[in-house]
């Protein structure tokens, strides 16, 4: 990979996105989501001990439908339950924390150590709607190190807002549920498997 694209780990941030127990293992598992669990909480620890920002990307629906995006309106007017508020299945997989959601809906991040927080996000990717590009900027991240669940929808569209907005990008292949391999690599987008983004993180 050239210069331009290459992550700098000591300026690296973990993304984990939509790591809640529901996408896991409960009724609306994600296929493969329980198979990367270990892999996104060994990244976890890796950058918790490193002392870098871990930032924990998560969906929270009411109801109603009213915060959710338009194809899943109506399956949640229709009274189908999918990460309610205070929900056992809304719960994080990643990290032992008891989500806030009056503090998450209404925007503001939930911190869980000096360098570590939960994040809701209203819709596909992590930078929509949140203040997530703002703090990456304050902590002087230029590295975003994207895992989690179901590839094909919430963490590309965080991989690709990433790179709109200049960040060096990487993919963890081996931490993200349903993985397509090549996809986003014409927009410099870096594979790498977990074990060389410890290894990284950790020279």
């Amino acid at each position: 990979m050239h210069e331009d694209i290459a992550p700098n780990w000591s300026s690296s941030a973990l993304l984990t996105i939509d790591m809640q127990r529901e996408f896991c293992t409960g009724a609306h598992a994600v296929p493969g989501t329980a198979d990367i669990l270990g892999t996104v909480r060994e990244l976890v620890a890796a950058y918790r001990a490193a002392g870098l920002p871990i930032v924990h990307v998560i969906r929270l629906y009411l109801p109603d439908g009213s915060n959710a995006e338009r194809c899943r309106r109506a399956q949640l007017r229709a009274g189908e339950q999918l990460v309610t508020p205070h929900s056992p299945g809304s719960q994080p997989a990643t990290v032992d924390a008891i989500l806030e959601p009056e503090l998450l809906l209404g925007g503001e991040p939930q911190r869980l150590g000096p360098r570590e927080w939960l994040l809701y996000k209203p819709r596909w990717s992590a930078f929509h709607g949140t203040a997530l590009l703002d703090q990456l900027t304050a902590l002087g991240i230029d590295t975003v190190t994207v895992a989690g669940c179901n590839y094909p929808n919430c963490p590309r569209a965080t991989l690709i807002d990433a790179t709109e907005r200049d960040l060096r990008t990487v993919a963890v292949s081996d931490g993200l549920s349903r993985w397509l391999a090549g996809d986003l690599d014409g927009i410099g987008v870096v594979s790498l498997r977990a074990a060389d983004i410890l290894a990284g993180i950790a020279g």
